[in-house]
């Protein structure tokens, strides 16, 4: 008797790692092809990746589905492998329990669901409000995606001063941010004008291959702006944004190839000559 209960306890002993290992074998998967890059909750051992590959989805429906049991990152995942599944009404459901249970990536999301319209009526007063929950946790896209909205639609305007600030923190390690917060300051929106903070935030960005930040790299060194002038090092960071298909850049690119531009009396554009 005393063997036979000796024996259970050692099978209930070795049964439970194995549980475990199950329940997070299940969340490594869901993490390998399904994780967001940008989710805060996502552990810094995790890459994630910027886009669910299509050969992957049915493996990220199925594992984040399992771990989401128990893990709001993978619920969170799960949207997002429903999305690239085109399964929007799921993938909003996901984000939604997600969401309720703290995770700021989901409340990201669904904000940018509202603010577009995209499953759901188009209401930028909840874009807002979700933005702003996602930005009092520190979520970085939750931060600069308030800051973007600024204050057109329903709700009520966004305070520029206040926008700085919260970019100001997001912007310490987020290339989203650092490019919206360079815009405030190049614009001086929210604040004094600073060609000199903006330059150097658009060039943390642009290290990041940020295509906006690439291209406001690109304008900034055409001109001189906040930093030297070097006509070379302008192209290269347009032909870097044109690459990554930022429009503005190729427009930029176009222009350098032809400088000038030849008018009638009325000042209409007759043609450009091109080098």
């Amino acid at each position: 008797m005393i063997m036979r209960t000796c024996l259970l306890a050692i099978l209930v002993t070795l049964a439970a790692p194995i549980a475990a290992h199950a329940q997070s074998a299940d969340l490594v998967l869901c993490d390998r092809v399904a994780a967001d890059p940008s989710d805060p909750d996502k552990p810094v051992d995790v890459k994630g990746v910027p886009e669910i590959a299509a050969a992957d989805v049915a493996t990220a429906i199925k594992f984040c589905k399992q771990a989401a049991v128990s893990s709001r990152r993978a619920m969170f995942a799960l949207g997002r492998a429903y999305a690239a599944n085109r399964q929007t009404a799921d993938a909003l459901a996901a984000w939604r329990k997600a969401a309720d249970k703290g995770s700021s990536a989901a409340m990201v999301e669904l904000g940018v669901a509202y603010g577009t319209g995209s499953g759901v009526a188009k209401d930028e007063a909840q874009a807002r409000k979700l933005f702003e929950k996602a930005a009092q946790s520190g979520n970085p896209r939750g931060v600069s995606n308030l800051a973007a909205l600024g204050g057109a639609g329903g709700g009520a305007p966004a305070d520029p001063a206040q926008a700085r600030t919260q970019l100001a923190k997001a912007a310490e390690t987020n290339a989203e941010a650092q490019y919206q917060l360079g815009l405030m300051l190049s614009n001086g929106n929210g604040g004094e004008k600073d060609d000199v903070a903006a330059r150097a935030l658009f060039e943390k960005a642009a290290a990041q291959n940020h295509p906006g930040a690439l291209e406001r790299m690109g304008a900034f060194a055409q001109e001189g702006r906040g930093g030297p002038k070097d006509k070379d090092a302008a192209k290269a960071y347009y032909e870097r944004a044109a690459a990554l298909g930022d429009e503005d850049a190729k427009k930029a690119l176009e222009r350098l190839r032809c400088p000038y531009a030849i008018k009638d009396k009325q000042g209409k554009l007759v043609t450009t000559l091109c080098f």
